[in-house]
């Protein structure tokens, strides 16, 4: 009975705690998801952990990018009127009799 209380007391340190497994599992979908299907599920699921996060960054750095030059393209830019180069004369001409 002693040893199955050890592998019972162990089993909080093997395996992912709640945050860490939605965390991973939201990184996958947010891969296959972006991939425009170039990844399956199963595929990232068992890419290795260096490949899978370098994989996740690179996309993530490339839609960052992305959303800012849409950004930059979509700011209203300052516009000057343009008129005719006359000076306004106030003064009105009495005919000459």
């Amino acid at each position: 009975m002693r040893r199955a209380s050890v592998f019972l007391s162990l089993s909080g340190f093997f395996g992912l705690t709640p945050d860490r497994r939605s965390s991973i599992f939201k990184q996958i979908h947010e891969i296959v998801f972006h991939g425009n299907g170039g990844y399956s599920w199963h595929d990232v699921y068992n890419m290795p952990i260096w490949l899978r996060k370098f994989t996740f960054n690179e996309m993530q750095t490339y839609f960052t990018d992305q959303a800012e030059k849409i950004k930059a393209k979509n700011k209203p830019k300052e516009t000057k009127t343009l008129r005719p180069d006359i000076e306004p004369s106030y003064s009105s001409k009495a005919s000459k009799k």
